[in-house]
């Protein structure tokens, strides 16, 4: 992320625009039904050019149903013009390229194509979840995960948080903390609210069906006009394996609508000082509706850059910051997620590649220092808000501030997940490869340009235009064409015809930031091979639970159990935290150890086999001891399978 420096920051002048894809091959022209005599007198055959032709007539275009999209509707609309690309607003009887699901992966029955939402993305940002998920890492790696506040799940860590509490305030009587309690799966403000001491905790009956996350609240946040405020940053996951993430380059910065004072008892109820929510601040007298990115209660984040970096704040470092941040937040989530993603997309079954948009709350220290706030599977995607007309008459009018991020963010998500952008790339491949006609034809048969009609007269037809070429023509027009005029099947297109849609937009405002700094973060994914030997040993396709069975297995082929640790002693673990995690309210569909139990089993393990080691190398010597172990294991089986 040091290298970022080196980066325009959010608010700097637009990157050129990249050049665009040459167009496929088979979109200048279409063939005729026979030969034409080369009016230039070369006698070599040409086909007609396609009336009103160009690559726009000839280009297929992306399908995509948006008629689960909810309130990201309008804006994905806006983004499907821009592209070009066909939208199904009341869904398609035929599969489509891409479903652009407003809520969950499950909103549609998919078998193909790519959806907009990961299996288990949901349930994985609730806030018990990610604290969870932050929490074990932040064993293994405290110094790279403190962007996270001391976090406590109720009701099960209210004894602990009691007597935590307690014990520091005994250890220094100055220090007089203030909580947020935040219920667990709330959204727009739901629930929240601030207490000075855990008796103050709200201990009703609605705390036991419905838990909760109780925080550390940060006292001195950075101001901006006097105001608290929070960053809304989207993450784009393109891919789950192998792990790509991009993050977008401006987003929004949401305002309080009261001047921030630090807690007292005597402002602890203020929401409107000290709770961000965008659907909180809407209600107050003093939200600011404006139509300029740098002024308002909504705002763009890099207006905000713009104003710290002409006060001598270090942006750069910032921007830094917030990528290492985003980049570590994923890397704790990765291992459920693959969990929930194989029982829901099993390997080698017909189902959806998936990729998704997710919303980054993050809070500026008064040094700037980010820390996260939550996670949103959901992040609204809405490019208007209401205003009241009249007492109890509402319309529903243009956010330009909003227009100008959400649009960009969705637009370049389709870019960069376009399922025809590698056909255009092979395709691209194969108009650039000059050879004599035998070798072309193998090129694009082995491409799977064309398919074999008649092996005995060696026709071939072209998948694109369906008409069928004969090797040796298809050749001699490709090598005839001068680079300028070669289209796709060989025939001659204008520079007009070549203009893709892609040319007229704007340079992407999606950065990549991983695999881009993989190097960096590699060994914080030491969850992730534990997650992998869970998925190993899981057995039936389809579940996310570990049974009996499962866990001695394991035991037995890593050679874990001896003298001092008896296979009696394997079920008797298993049965202890297996029976604890099911009593804290995780998942009861099915019976069985979840993921977090056996990270958990798997710690107890490590320290039981390496005694004098930190926890995250004791941790990294038992999965490298089970990954030789399984490696040998495997080799064996192998050499048997020979035999």
């Amino acid at each position: 992320p040091a290298q970022e420096a080196e980066e325009p920051p959010p608010g700097s002048p637009a990157l050129p625009t990249e050049e665009p894809p040459p167009p496929p091959p088979g979109e200048g022209a279409a063939a005729a039904p026979g030969r034409q005599r080369n009016p230039q007198g070369s006698g070599r055959g040409r086909r007609a050019p396609r009336e009103g032709g160009g690559s726009a007539a000839r280009r297929p275009r992306v399908t995509v149903d948006s008629s689960k999209a909810k309130t990201s509707l309008e804006a994905l609309k806006i983004s499907l013009r821009q592209l070009r690309w066909r939208e199904f607003p009341l869904g398609r009887r035929l599969p489509c390229d891409i479903y652009w699901h407003g809520v969950s992966f499950h909103d549609n029955d998919i078998f193909s194509g790519q959806v907009n939402k990961f299996p288990g993305m949901t349930e994985m940002v609730r806030k018990v979840t990610l604290s969870r998920a932050v929490r074990t890492m932040q064993d293994l790696f405290p110094l790279e995960y403190n962007f996270y506040p001391r976090s406590w799940i109720l009701p099960e860590e209210l004894p602990l948080f009691v007597a935590e509490v307690r014990m520091m305030k005994d250890s220094d009587p100055s220090w007089k903390p203030t909580f947020i309690v935040k219920p667990d799966g709330g959204c727009q403000g739901d629930g929240i609210y601030l207490i000075k001491d855990p008796s103050d905790i709200r201990l009703t009956g609605s705390i036991q069906s419905r838990p909760a996350v109780v925080q550390e609240y940060i006292c001195k946040p950075l101001l901006v006009d006097k105001l608290k405020f929070d960053i809304r940053l989207y993450v784009l996951l393109k891919s789950l394996e192998p792990l790509e993430i991009y993050i977008a380059k401006d987003g929004l910065s949401r305002f309080c609508t009261e001047p921030y004072q630090e807690p007292s008892l005597k402002n602890l109820q203020q929401v409107f000082m000290h709770l961000t929510n965008y659907s909180l601040n809407i209600h107050s007298g003093n939200f600011i509706h404006s139509d300029s990115a740098s002024t308002g209660s909504k705002r763009t984040f890099s207006s905000i850059l713009c104003r710290l970096s002409s006060r001598g704040a270090d942006v750069k470092k910032l921007w830094s910051d917030i990528i290492s941040l985003v980049i570590k937040t994923i890397i704790a989530l990765t291992p459920e997620l693959k969990v929930y993603y194989q029982a829901d997309i099993p390997a080698g079954k017909p189902g959806p590649t998936c990729f998704q948009i997710l919303g980054f709350d993050i809070l500026l220290m008064k040094n700037l220092k980010p820390m996260l706030l939550e996670v949103n599977a959901n992040p609204s995607m809405r490019i208007e808000h209401e205003q009241e007309l009249s007492p109890g008459v509402f319309e529903n009018v243009p956010s330009p501030v909003d227009e100008e991020v959400k649009v960009a963010v969705i637009r370049d998500t389709l870019r960069l997940v376009d399922p025809q952008k590698k056909k255009r790339q092979a395709m691209k491949l194969l108009a650039v490869t000059y050879c004599e006609a035998g070798s072309l034809c193998l090129l694009m048969k082995v491409m799977g340009l064309i398919h074999e009609r008649e092996s005995m007269n060696g026709c071939f037809v072209c998948y694109r235009c369906q008409t069928l070429e004969h090797t040796a023509e298809a050749a001699e027009e490709l090598l005839d064409a001068s680079p300028a005029e070669r289209g796709g099947n060989g025939a001659a297109t204008s520079p007009e015809a070549t203009r893709s849609p892609e040319a007229a937009l704007p340079s992407l405002c999606l950065k990549q930031v991983f695999p881009k700094y993989a190097k960096q973060f590699t060994y914080l994914r030491l969850v992730d091979r534990v997650a992998a030997l869970f998925i190993r040993f899981l057995g039936v396709k389809g579940t996310t639970k570990l049974g009996p069975t499962g866990f001695r297995t394991f035991i037995r082929n890593c050679k874990l159990s001896n003298s001092s640790f008896s296979m009696a002693s394997v079920d008797i673990l298993y049965i202890d935290i297996t029976r604890r995690w099911n009593s804290v309210g995780v998942d009861h569909r099915e019976s069985g150890m979840c993921l977090q139990a056996f990270i958990e089993a798997f710690f107890c393990l490590a320290q039981k086999k390496y005694k004098s080691l930190p926890l995250h190398e004791q941790v990294t010597s038992l999965v490298d001891f089970c990954e030789c172990q399984l490696a040998a294991l495997d080799e064996k089986r192998t050499v048997c399978g020979r035999g």
